[in-house]
């Protein structure tokens, strides 16, 4: 049997339920993946990712490097038995690392120079040490080693940048050693329409198992940010999976899954419960608020996690007042839950035909009247509305 195998189940419209088959198990797509980035879901035990519906785990290659090292991890059992997480994992290239620690690195043809935003040491990450380290970590699912551009970015950058991804895609797939990985190839482009489109078709013909719009959620519009991804599912292969990188709002998973897209990934969700905010339906609520202070309700009406099932807002109003670390533990478990939720309710709207439905009462909820038109925009686009 194939170690790696994506199949559509159903679709509506643009918008699709697959099967991803890995060699650590089967997932269902769309699906969020919470981010680990040092092999580990702040604040949240494997066991309770898993009891809330968490299929794939995201982890960070150049943190991983830096601490505790890939060849300690390999020794170790990989990722899968060092962190305790059985399932699927997911671990980026350090490409994103390009765009955010820009202050601390050098790129050249070869590469790019990183001085440890630890103890001041420099990295030499390459094509080639980011798929041996990825190797080392042992995830399903591996990232080639691309150039994450800053927004904005003037059409010459964008371009020498994104030929220079595609140089590095070629150089990652030629490193590759494992047949139990499947490596994906990254889209940059930044929101150009034309450099998107010539990067996603150049990264097409390397006929990879998976394919990520990278680039995007760096500081773009909605709007831009849509369109695209609209472009790129217009462009990349039916029967392969589509992941857009760090993207996280549930607002955007519900647009992007109408036009196609599979996997996402965010810090959003958990950051966003440890400083002190849990998200609805109808939008995002601060629990720092004194009004909840005496709110016996739970954060969610109907949700099924933990912290919605057992306390009150009032309660977890107090710990992040009283700076408790429960209160981050309670508010990530119920966001990730949420977007769990939120993605099993399209995985069942597209299976009964009528994903723009779903998307139209999602919208209701939470923009109102006013739906915005980045929104309206996206889903016509995908043939929901």
């Amino acid at each position: 049997m194939e170690p790696f195998r994506f199949v559509i189940q159903a679709q509506s419209g643009r918008a699709r339920v697959g099967l991803l088959s890995t060699p650590h198990g089967v997932v269902e797509t769309p699906l969020f993946m919470p981010v680990g980035t040092q092999g580990s879901v702040k604040g949240l035990l494997p066991k309770d990712l898993r009891a809330i519906g968490s299929q794939v785990l995201l982890a960070n290659t150049y943190h991983l490097l830096l601490r505790p090292g890939p060849e300690r991890i390999r020794a170790l059992g990989g990722l899968h038995r060092f962190a305790g997480w059985p399932g699927p994992w997911l671990t980026d290239s350090g490409g994103f690392q390009v765009m955010s620690l820009g202050h601390l690195r050098r790129i050249d043809e070869e590469g790019v120079v990183f001085q440890s935003h630890l103890d001041g040491s420099l990295i030499r990450l390459t094509p080639e040490r980011s798929l041996e380290v990825q190797e080392a970590l042992g995830a399903d699912l591996i990232m080639a080693f691309d150039e994450c551009p800053p927004y904005p970015s003037p059409p010459e950058y964008l371009k020498a940048s994104l030929e220079r991804t595609l140089r590095w895609l070629e150089r990652s797939l030629k490193a590759k050693t494992r047949p139990d990985q499947a490596l994906f190839g990254i889209a940059q482009g930044g929101t150009d329409p034309g450099l998107r489109a010539l990067s996603t078709r150049e990264t097409v013909r390397f006929d990879l198992p998976g394919y990520a719009i990278g680039g995007l959620a760096v500081g773009e519009s909605k709007e831009e940010m849509l369109s695209m991804a609209a472009l790129s599912t217009e462009i990349l292969p039916q029967g392969k999976p589509r992941y857009l990188m760090g993207v996280g709002h549930p607002e955007d998973l519900v647009a992007a899954v109408g036009l196609g897209v599979d996997l996402f990934d965010s810090v959003y969700p958990t950051r966003t419960g440890r400083f002190g905010s849990a998200l609805l339906p109808e939008g995002r609520i601060n629990l720092k608020n004194a009004r909840y202070l005496e709110d016996p309700r739970p954060l969610e009406e109907g949700c099924d996690c933990y912290a919605c099932q057992n306390f009150s807002r009032a309660y977890i109003a107090h710990l992040v007042r009283s700076g408790e670390m429960l209160a981050g533990i309670l508010l990530s478990l119920h966001n990730l839950r949420f977007l769990h939720r939120l993605t099993q309710r399209a995985r069942e709207a597209i299976r009964q035909g009528d994903y723009g439905a779903f998307a139209r009462e999602f919208a209701e909820r939470r923009f109102g009247r006013e739906v915005p038109p980045w929104f309206r925009e996206a889903l016509a686009a995908g043939g929901h509305w």
